[in-house]
């Protein structure tokens, strides 16, 4: 089959849409076409990936879809014509897979960042033939089409608007799985949030849902303004003495903290801010060694990686999506929209910060 996807073929150049040849779905696969697919800080932290990530490549990982083919019988869980969110791989098999840990699989990396599975790499070519790296966290799905492991897809309600759902898939999943997966905050507890993009923001969300008193902490005007929307108390990242600022919001510490920003200052701001045993997940990738200050860690205060919101993401979609529809989850407020032909023009504007969460939109042709 023939298709149009966007392309990135250097890590300095633009994408470029162009139309790719692909295979159907083998067994345990589905051929998806794409709705909406978001754009998040991962795909474009590929371009400083220093040649880990293989190209030429189709990026794309918050696709959302309708199952057009299956690789499986009448009888697979999931089957043509079923509305999907689609979300990270995983191998199903290793002793985390099998524990509901899919976000720490013994093959994560390989199969999301690096390459996808080694057996499936040349299944897109482009036009002249060459092939296309085509499995970025098992489904590539800045495209029209996307073939996608039948595992990383979860069902959803028909009558939903389908192209807005993609970034429930990841950008909300990390986001909204911090607070309510790994930290299980509920009422009484206290959160800050340092960073209000996608994934900060939908922490604020999360948590605003579930009752926890939160602060954020970017540097953006606008983006406090809108943390404050959905229920957290601002703070500028420039504020002297910040510790001190979050203890006063928080009764005298907060227990728990989600970095977005892989800033050290504000990491260790946080963590003095932090009460005794409280803790703070990191989500965004550290590039430097993190310098922890001189009693950061008293108190029995701890710092972990979280990956995905230790999301199942068959169990955490669903529940988000029940939020949204109850009001109490408005991703898509931090939403526009683009045609997938003005890829390149939401890079941009993801970079200086006009947009929040940018979806990408392929055009409906006559096929």
């Amino acid at each position: 089959m023939r298709f149009r996807a966007a392309v990135l073929r250097s890590y300095e150049s633009p994408f470029t849409v162009e139309e790719v040849v692909g295979t159907g779905p083998a067994a345990g696969e589905i051929l998806v076409e794409i709705a909406g697919s978001g754009m998040c800080r991962t795909d474009l932290a590929v371009r400083r990936s220093a040649g880990r990530t293989p190209l030429p490549a189709v990026l794309g990982h918050e696709g959302a879809g309708v199952v057009v083919a299956s690789g499986d019988g009448p009888d697979s869980a999931i089957g043509v014509g079923d509305h999907v969110v689609l979300s990270f791989d995983s191998c199903g098999d290793c002793r985390n897979c099998r524990g509901a840990a899919p976000a720490y699989c013994d093959s994560f990396a390989s199969l999301n960042l690096f390459g996808g599975r080694e057996e499936e790499a040349s299944r897109f070519t482009d036009a002249a033939g060459g092939a296309l790296a085509s499995r970025w966290f098992g489904q590539s799905s800045f495209a029209e089409y996307a073939l996608v492991p039948a595992r990383n897809a979860v069902r959803v309600d028909p009558a939903l608007p389908l192209e807005l759902l993609g970034p429930l898939g990841c950008g909300a999943l990390t986001g909204a799985g911090a607070v309510l997966n790994t930290f299980r905050a509920g009422p009484g507890d206290t959160l800050v949030v340092l960073g209000a993009g996608a994934v900060g923001l939908t922490a604020v969300m999360a948590a605003t849902s579930a009752g926890v008193r939160t602060v954020a902490v970017d540097r953006h005007r606008g983006r406090l303004d809108l943390a404050e929307r959905f229920g957290a108390v601002p703070l500028s990242a420039a504020t002297a003495q910040l510790a001190g600022h979050i203890r006063r919001h928080t009764d005298g510490g907060a227990q728990y903290a989600l970095d977005t920003t892989a800033s050290a200052p504000l990491i260790n701001d946080t963590l003095r801010a932090l009460r005794p045993t409280g803790t703070l997940g990191l989500v965004a990738r550290l590039h430097t060694a993190l310098p922890l200050e001189p009693g950061t860690l008293d108190g029995g205060r701890g710092i972990r990686h979280i990956c995905e919101g230790d999301a199942v993401p068959g169990l955490l979609i669903p529940r988000l999506i029940g939020l949204w529809q109850a009001g109490r989850f408005p991703f898509d407020q931090l939403i526009r929209t683009y045609p997938l032909a003005d890829i390149n023009e939401a890079e941009r504007d993801c970079d200086a910060g006009r947009v929040i969460k940018p979806v990408l939109l392929p055009e409906r042709r006559e096929r």
